[in-house]
């Protein structure tokens, strides 16, 4: 408010009369009042019926000024009961880190490498976390999620790009969750449904679930809550029933290791940890809550609480992941088994190996993917929603938006499920390529995230500091560098002659100078 406060002493001083309330908001959020116009803020992810209020009965007067409200500088003191009122945004955001795709490179990093890459698991999702963050920062201070600040900052041409590579992304992923969520059907209908028609089912119950947003966005969030109990229970119960070595998983957590047989799970890991669709998705969900991002006082609240909210939240799947991880190192790890273990074998192979009891280990692995599936086929709709709406401005019903995204990943899934049905390996195949486009979208998310965060006109007093810039920049460096390094391999072992070798040179050569425009203009943030 130093801004607001020396613009109205200036105005006074020379006789002028003091800047109104609307004048002095300006000044803190320059972007939403000179940068863009009114005609740009026609599409939001949550109209304002729809918003859950947050304030509680001791909360100071709303109304009242920003310099009245923080007690001579101090934060406002913490209530167990807002917090509840914050909670839900950071649970959707973390099906991201529990969908098949992430399951799939779990089990396979245990069954190949044991418990060695468990710090990496630790580290990755510390550092999601902090992706997460600057998502939740962006879409809190400024009204806006990423798509739709995206649209407003780069050019046409970058715009479609952007939009390009998110909704590629987007799809992949998709396409992975929903062929999860038809393995996980066909293992409890032992076999009896196919692998399409778990899609179809995949796709309607996706609809039915999402739905339940016109009865208020907490019934959604319930129905999430329910999706992730089910899997910490499945998979915390596989976990009690194989009984992993605990000194073996605290020695993986703390002890960094890396053999360089292993150098594929560990980038799978890294790269199913940050996926760029959800980056666009939290910045969204935060909005969520009925927050004045012109009320400094709001804001800084609304991030403090959401940084509890999502870190907690980020805890449960880490420990999904933790119980997948350590299920399958225990029963596989060094076996002949261990290099053809997937998502619709892996069932199998659990129950071949610890197969006694009153449940059936194989039902268990079902109903936990399922579960994933499931959550992440939503969140994923919901995130394709926010993605076409951002970048396209487009103002169609959500259920058209929700029927169009949706088709986006379906027909190509349908196609796929029938094409691969009869071979596991295809599967495995058909995964591997799909890990490789999320994996080259990263960027495409990170970049302009960090780009906008760090931005004052966008920000205003919300943005980040030039030693965050640096961390965020450093930190996003890692994941780009690592996936970059296993792009390399991944294609230059499959170029074959000189046609297919001149149509990659060509592909990567777009891709890079696309990824360096994007970078020099986020490093000009600093001059």
């Amino acid at each position: 408010m130093a801004d607001a406060d020396a613009a109205g002493e200036h105005a006074a001083g020379a006789g002028l009369p003091r800047p109104s309330a609307a004048e002095e908001r300006s000044l803190l959020h320059p972007s939403l009042f000179s940068a863009y116009s009114d005609e740009d803020l026609v599409e939001r992810a949550f109209e304002p019926a729809q918003k859950v209020v947050v304030s509680i009965s001791s909360d100071p007067d709303p109304d009242a000024d920003d310099e009245h409200l923080y007690y001579g500088g101090r934060a406002p003191p913490f209530s167990w009961r807002k917090l509840w009122l914050f909670t839900g945004p950071g649970f959707l955001m973390s099906i991201a880190f529990l969908d098949p795709g992430n399951l799939e490179g779990d089990l396979q990093a245990g069954a190949t490498a044991g418990d060695t890459l468990l710090w990496l698991l630790f580290w990755a999702t510390a550092m999601g976390l902090l992706v997460q963050l600057l998502a939740a920062r962006l879409g809190v201070a400024t009204g806006k999620h990423l798509a739709e600040l995206c649209r407003d900052e780069y050019p046409d041409w970058a715009r479609r790009a952007l939009w390009l590579m998110a909704e590629v992304s987007m799809v992949s992923a998709d396409i992975q969750e929903v062929i999860g969520s038809a393995i996980a059907i066909k293992i409890l209908s032992n076999g009896f449904l196919p692998i399409w028609v778990g899609v179809v089912i995949t796709a309607l119950d996706c609809f039915f679930f999402l739905s339940l947003e016109n009865y208020g966005v907490r019934k959604l969030e319930a129905v999430f809550a329910v999706l992730i109990a089910t899997m910490a229970w499945s998979f915390a119960w596989m976990f009690m029933k194989t009984k992993p070595n605990g000194k073996d998983i605290i020695i993986g957590i703390l002890v960094p290791r890396l053999s360089t047989r292993v150098i594929s799970q560990a980038v799978g890991l890294v790269g199913c940890v940050i996926t760029p669709h959800n980056v666009f998705l939290h910045s969204a969900l935060v909005q969520s809550r009925k927050i004045d991002p012109h009320k400094e006082y709001q804001v800084r609240e609304a991030l403090r609480y959401y940084t509890i909210e999502s870190t907690m939240a980020l805890v449960v799947p880490f420990m999904i992941n933790l119980f997948v991880t350590t299920v399958f190192a225990k029963g596989f790890y060094g076996t002949k088994e261990a290099g053809n273990i997937g998502l619709e074998n892996a069932g199998h192979f659990l129950q071949e190996k610890f197969g006694e009891g009153f449940f059936p280990i194989l039902y268990i692995w079902g109903i936990g993917l399922l579960a994933a599936g499931t959550s992440s086929t939503i969140t994923g709709t919901y995130a394709g929603q926010f993605i076409m709406s951002g970048f396209l401005n487009w103002r169609l019903k959500k259920w058209i938006r929700a029927l169009i995204t949706r088709s986006f990943a379906i027909v190509p899934t349908i196609t796929v499920a029938l094409y691969f049905n009869t071979s596991d390996s295809a599967l495995d195949v058909l995964n591997e390529w799909l890990n490789v486009l999320q994996s080259v979208q990263i960027p495409f998310a990170l970049i302009p995230l960090i780009t906008l965060v760090s931005k004052e006109q966008v920000m205003g007093v919300f943005k980040i500091g030039p030693r965050t810039q640096i961390a965020t920049w450093a930190v996003a460096s890692v994941p780009i560098i690592i996936n970059g390094c296993f792009l390399l391999d991944f294609f230059s072992s499959g170029v074959k002659g000189l046609l297919s070798g001149l149509v990659l040179f060509v592909a990567v050569l777009a891709y890079v100078s696309f990824l360096l425009y994007l970078i020099f203009r986020g490093i000009a943030v600093f001059s």
